[in-house]
């Protein structure tokens, strides 16, 4: 069923953390098929691309932190009889939530960069992940 417009412009975050030298990413599991993805969804009325994608990360993976201005990339996906344009972004976490609206449907993992670049399956998000330089996460 199409939706409306807005709903096709989508944002979302890739968390990290800096645990010494090494930085690491947290993924979620995706709501039908479980596998590994980032949070995102519609950017919402009134929202920047960036403030819609903390939203998520909130509701779906319960991190909050700095989302950086900068865009580190975008891909597309086919959803609502339609194609989904998502814009994503950076995000330092400085908080975790020890429970979030969605811990019923959605597990979290903190991993390393390489092995986030094995776990996501979808090909687009896997590149932009790929194409991260270690210079994206100083903000």
């Amino acid at each position: 069923m199409k939706k409306p417009e807005s709903y096709y412009q989508q944002s979302g975050v890739i968390p990290f953390r800096k645990n010494g030298t090494k930085i690491e990413l947290l993924l979620i599991t995706s709501r039908k098929k479980k596998s590994w993805i980032f949070p995102k969804g519609i950017i919402e009325n009134k929202l920047s691309p960036q403030q819609s994608a903390a939203k998520e990360a909130i509701e779906e993976a319960g991190v909050m932190g700095k989302v950086f201005k900068k865009k580190v990339g975008k891909y597309y996906l086919q959803k609502w009889d339609g194609i989904c344009e998502v814009k994503i972004y950076l995000m330092e976490v400085d908080k975790i939530l020890k429970s979030w609206q969605e811990e019923k449907i959605r597990n979290r993992k903190w991993v390393s960069v390489d092995a986030a670049k094995e776990l996501i399956k979808n090909k687009q998000l896997q590149k932009i992940v790929k194409n991260l330089d270690k210079s994206d996460f100083a903000n």
